[in-house]
């Protein structure tokens, strides 16, 4: 099997909602990167994969023809919060089965500011049989943002089984802040205290204000190519995908009566497995993990899912620094959603940038020393999950 190679990655700074450039104007300034960084042209481009949440119909197509006009397939991607990492996958999946040997996934998304909330009022909801099972689990909470309770009673939940007191769950949102100290391009880069974090609004369970990632606008591409392109064009494509696994919510999601299964624990811990098993790599021999911390209750959750540590685990992994800078693997290194921001569409992608400069080794003073082997963790509710194995070529 062909091992699809990043050629290219481009990142633009997120920024608050109201300050940013338009949507198609973001995306065309990613995009351009990403070819700059792959020394492409865009005639090169055999496809292209779009991912965005909140834009109309072939908002992809608009957005890319403003850097050109080829006639080549655009497929637009909406995937909720996993959607950057399903137009990834889908590319991969083109230079992977040799249909292409060039293809572009971009992702943006210009927001509101606020919590997330519905579009279409009008008619059943989306995530009609997820909010089914939350309000027999949980109640009805008109107080709380909707995704708070998700995410926060997943952090009940996980409390209920192992006893992890609510400041763990604050200290995540510390280390976040410190490992994006040293990224130009996160949006929260001041230190913050767990006394701070702990004082800041409460929003639903263990969950404080500054355990939740804010609504940004931004976007973040990638080239991909085979091998062979890159051999004939002399391109410096050092990272490859190892193995890459999607999984949609299993039956244990509607059934269980677990809040953490309702966000997404199960599609994690198979979408892991199988890349693990796909590489022939273990967890313990990643050393940089781009994690989904929309909210702090994820990023812990997600650490026994992905097999990190062991389940009931998590408390000691962040207690004693396993999760950082001189431990076992650094969760992340970029600041993750919670310090970068996550404009839904682009969050995927941005994870590919972060990784792909760790292993370029040219992430500067947030770089992973002795870096072999990076893993991508993306999930959207409603659901789907990517996770991505990266390592050098």
């Amino acid at each position: 099997m062909t091992r699809a190679l990043i050629a290219g990655v481009g990142m633009i700074p997120f920024a608050k909602p109201g300050q940013s450039a338009d949507w198609d104007v973001m995306a065309e300034q990613a995009i351009r990167q990403a070819l700059t960084d792959a020394g492409v042209g865009y005639e090169q481009i055999q496809q292209a994969y779009a991912g965005y949440v909140y834009a109309d119909s072939t908002a992809g197509q608009s957005a890319l023809y403003r850097v050109g006009c080829t006639g080549i397939p655009v497929v637009n991607v909406n995937n909720n919060c996993a959607t950057g990492s399903t137009a990834l996958w889908l590319a991969r999946q083109m230079i992977d089965a040799g249909v292409v040997d060039c293809v572009l996934a971009f992702g943006f998304e210009q927001m509101l500011p606020g919590a997330l909330g519905a579009v279409f009022n009008d008619r059943k909801r989306t995530l009609d049989h997820h909010l089914t099972t939350q309000e027999a689990i949980l109640g009805k909470d008109e107080a709380a943002p909707l995704v708070a309770q998700q995410f926060g009673g997943a952090g009940l939940d996980y409390q209920a089984r192992y006893g992890a007191p609510d400041e763990v769950f604050g200290l995540i949102s510390v280390k976040a802040r410190r490992h994006a100290a040293n990224n130009p391009l996160a949006l929260f880069r001041e230190p913050i205290s767990l006394e701070e974090v702990m004082a800041s609004k409460h929003l639903y369970g263990p969950l404080t204000r500054y355990q939740a990632c804010p609504p940004t606008c931004g976007a973040a591409a990638a080239v991909l190519v085979s091998p062979a392109f890159a051999a004939k064009h002399g391109l410096d494509a050092t990272v490859a995908i190892l193995g890459q696994s999607m999984t949609t919510d299993y039956a244990e999601t509607f059934t269980g009566r677990s809040m953490m299964s309702v966000v997404g624990y199960e599609m994690t811990r198979e979408a892991a497995r199988s890349v693990y098993e796909q590489a022939g790599v273990g967890p313990e021999a990643i050393g940089a993990v781009e994690l989904h911390d929309c909210f702090s209750a994820n990023e812990l959750i997600s650490y026994e899912a992905l097999g990190l540590c062991g389940e009931g685990g998590a408390e000691a992994y962040i207690r004693d620094g396993r999760n950082t800078y001189g431990g076992d693997h650094v969760v992340n290194p970029s600041g993750g959603l919670l310090s970068k921001g996550h404009p839904l569409g682009a969050t995927g992608l941005a994870q590919c940038f972060e990784l792909t400069q760790q292993l370029r080794g040219t992430a500067g003073a947030r770089q992973v020393e002795n870096l072999d082997f990076a893993l991508q963790h993306n999930l959207g509710l409603g659901g789907a999950c990517v996770v991505t194995l990266y390592g050098r070529a």
